[in-house]
């Protein structure tokens, strides 16, 4: 199952972290039109195992520094917690500007600038996220929010057979997520998430679009619910990096982004 980290607006809005860049539902693959796409229904499910959050008494403190600057909007202090190698990869290009300051680089990467900056919201949600995982790319470098592990293969042919790619599908953070019958709190429960993989669907009714609260999901049986923005994350989404020097933790990359200027 293939992916790219960089995602369209509307993966986005369902991925989570409440504004973990405030995301939204990425849109379906058009299958060729000499292969009609199969009919929503059920299918086999994809075990996952959940990650495990970072084993740190300060990594927690740090995050909750992180939340109290996101909420105050305190850019001089989030300053102090960048990492001087800041790097920023929307794909596989470093594009941080060496010239510039490390806290320039991350507003650009995520959003800090302008009157209506969503990236605040977005450093909040990152603040909120215990579960990190090695970069592989970089020692000492760990990157949240971590992804559940599941079999690549197994993986490879529940997308072969419905025709689908890594960013319509997503994984709950916990077991027995109650997925309800429309995108509202009090709705009925039809089913419930277990570990495994969970497909996606577009979801452009006006309600969810504004208030960005639900995620519209096909269940292994074959049920069409909504389950709450913050219960899924998706497969390959962005990640906000960080470092522990000998100061204490600090923000050392970004991955994601849009590359344009």
């Amino acid at each position: 199952m293939r992916y790219s980290r960089r995602r369209s607006a509307t993966l986005l809005l369902s991925v989570l972290l409440a504004a973990m860049a405030a995301g939204q539902l990425a849109a379906q693959v058009t299958p060729p039109a000499s292969q009609p796409a199969p009919p929503l229904g059920p299918y086999k499910p994809v075990p996952i195992t959940l990650p495990t959050p970072i084993a740190d008494p300060s990594f927690d403190a740090f995050r909750k520094q992180l939340a109290e600057i996101a909420q105050k909007k305190d850019r001089a202090a989030l300053a102090e917690l960048v990492a001087a190698g800041f790097f920023w990869m929307p794909a596989d290009s470093d594009l941080a500007d060496k010239s510039k300051s490390p806290i320039d680089n991350l507003a650009k990467a995520i959003g800090l600038d302008g009157a209506n900056a969503t990236g605040w919201d977005t450093l909040a949600a990152y603040a909120a996220e215990p579960s990190t995982m090695p970069d592989s790319q970089r020692d000492n470098v760990f990157c949240a929010p971590a992804e559940a592990a599941f079999d690549d293969n197994a993986a490879d042919e529940l997308a072969t057979a419905t025709q689908t790619d890594a960013s319509d599908w997503v994984f709950p953070v916990r077991d027995d997520i109650e997925v309800r019958a429309d995108a509202k709190r009090d709705a009925e429960v039809i089913d419930k998430l277990g570990l495994y993989l969970v497909r996606v669907l577009p979801d452009d009714s006006p309600l969810n679009a504004v208030l960005a609260a639900f995620v519209k999901v096909l269940t292994p049986s074959g049920k069409i619910g909504f389950v709450a923005v913050g219960t899924v994350l998706p497969i390959g989404g962005e990640k906000l990096c960080y470092l522990k020097e000998e100061t204490g933790w600090k923000i050392a990359g970004f991955l994601g982004g849009e590359s344009s200027p």
